[in-house]
């Protein structure tokens, strides 16, 4: 879509898949070229105001990515936990048994 709607910067990318998520491709497409003008690229804004649509905040995004990334982030801690929690598989295996290590002193 960013060949036929003026994309500037991240947040214009972001909208631009909540639009894409919210009503159809094809809608969004009609928009765009009824808002564009001498072959000129419309920008976001400009179609939302025309599909009547208010985009969320800036702020509403960068909680949605933290969530997501909290998330992310508690299920590498549980996988780290859960290979913590197993024995020591395999040290006892090939006739080889746990010894402790000497000293150098």
């Amino acid at each position: 879509m960013e060949h036929l709607i003026r994309v500037q910067n991240e947040y214009d990318r972001q909208v631009l898949g909540w639009l894409r998520g919210r009503i159809a491709d094809a809608a969004l497409l009609s928009a765009a070229r009824r808002a564009a003008s001498d072959g000129k690229k419309p920008y976001l804004s400009t179609i939302c105001r025309m599909l009547n649509i208010r985009p969320p905040s800036r702020r509403a995004f960068a909680d949605e990515a933290r969530h997501l990334h909290r998330a992310v982030g508690e299920q590498y801690l549980e996988k780290i936990r859960q290979i913590l929690g197993q024995p020591a598989a395999g040290r006892e295996k090939a006739g080889h048994e746990a010894r402790p290590q000497g000293s150098l002193f």
